[in-house]
């Protein structure tokens, strides 16, 4: 869920917003970013809503510190630290079940 959040957020960020605020008025370009932003923004909104409750039922069955925790459910908000995140929450995770997979 974190590389979704955190794609669709780069792609929000970097791509959208961009169109959409510096492109020239009513050109096909700034219509584009008015619709990555509408489109993708609903979109990752309510996957990040997914993101949230999948990561904190996550935090409470690897019994997670509320610092870890928090620092994971706030990272989906940040372009490209969610990656991060997710990699950080995979390797806790590995390391205290090494026999889950």
């Amino acid at each position: 869920m974190a590389t979704i959040v955190g794609v669709l957020l780069i792609i929000l960020i970097l791509v959208g917003v961009p169109l959409k605020y510096l492109a020239g008025d009513g050109s096909s370009a700034q219509h584009l970013g008015e619709n990555i932003t509408t489109y993708l923004g609903v979109a990752h909104g309510w996957l990040y809503m997914i993101f949230l409750v999948m990561a904190a039922i996550l935090a409470r069955a690897a019994r997670w510190s509320i610092p870890f925790t928090i620092t994971t459910l706030l990272a989906g908000t940040v372009p490209v630290v969610s990656f991060w995140a997710e990699h950080r929450a995979t390797k806790a995770v590995r390391a205290a079940h090494p026999d889950a997979r």
